[in-house]
């Protein structure tokens, strides 16, 4: 199997907090691998599928959060499926991004109600190029959930993902396009071995942190003790040529920006 590459190797920002959150990243990732509760096709380099992705997307379908919410925007990672999948049984339309923002049009969308494939299939990656279409961001609706992966949480709510950024860029775009509020919840599902302590997770500015961390076993409310959400849009001082280039969206908004 071909090892995936770093997705933090375009990464611009802070040399030390970058650094930091290389060091976090391989510590979660040993630590599931030597668990023993990380799924294929592996832990590192990805938002890791974990044993109990289905438990924890279950304690979250019992939460108010959940029974409030009608449209959601979810991650496309493995180990999110599970949530995804339930969303689409439970009658809930789903906004799930093209990996790694790669289209033009960067978003599946998914309605419950006009689906190629049982929801569970649906759901996956492969799935969705037959149950959904792909949308631009004028297209997407407001929604009232947001679901995110994560390699390492904190129970301050401060995130860590694989390193690409993408999903800090989801936000900041939904956020622009008035699709995500100040009252929008951001949750996540992760093994209690990707929990870290308040404070330890390292942070950038352009970092969206998240409301409720959920675990097979527990939920945690960061609400109380999170940072400010970032709201000042796309960060474009902390994006490289690189990561522009691979991704079209940004090259046509850097491009009407002028």
């Amino acid at each position: 199997m071909a090892v995936p590459h770093r997705h933090d190797r375009d990464a611009g920002g802070d040399p030390e907090v970058l650094a930091a959150k290389a060091a976090l990243r391989e510590e979660v990732w040993s630590a599931l691998v030597d668990g023993g509760v990380a799924r294929f096709p592996g832990a590192r380099n990805r938002i890791s599928n974990f044993t109990g992705a289905e438990a924890a997307a279950q304690r979250l379908r019992r939460t108010d959060a959940w029974a409030a919410a009608r449209t959601l925007k979810a991650n496309p990672d493995s180990a999110q499926l599970p949530v995804r999948q339930r969303a689409l049984e439970d009658g809930r339309t789903v906004f799930m991004a093209v990996p790694r923002l790669a289209e033009p049009d960067p978003f599946f969308l998914l309605d419950p109600d006009d689906l190629a494939d049982p929801p569970r299939r649906a759901a996956s990656i492969a799935g969705a190029t037959r149950s959904a279409r792909r949308v631009p961001v004028s297209a997407l609706e407001p929604v009232d959930l947001v679901v995110t992966g994560c390699v390492a949480v904190g129970e301050d709510g401060a995130r860590l993902g694989k390193g690409g950024g993408f999903a800090d860029l989801e936000f900041a775009l939904a956020s622009a396009a008035g699709l995500i509020g100040p009252d929008t919840l951001v949750v996540t599902t992760v093994h209690e071995l990707q929990v870290r302590p308040a404070g330890v997770v390292p942070t950038a500015a352009h970092d969206a942190p998240v409301d409720l961390v959920v675990t097979p076993e527990r939920v945690l409310d960061c609400r109380a003790h999170r940072a400010e959400r970032p709201t000042g849009g796309i960060d474009w001082a902390a994006l490289t040529e690189a990561k522009i280039a691979a991704i079209p969206l940004l090259t046509a908004l850097r491009a009407a920006r002028g």
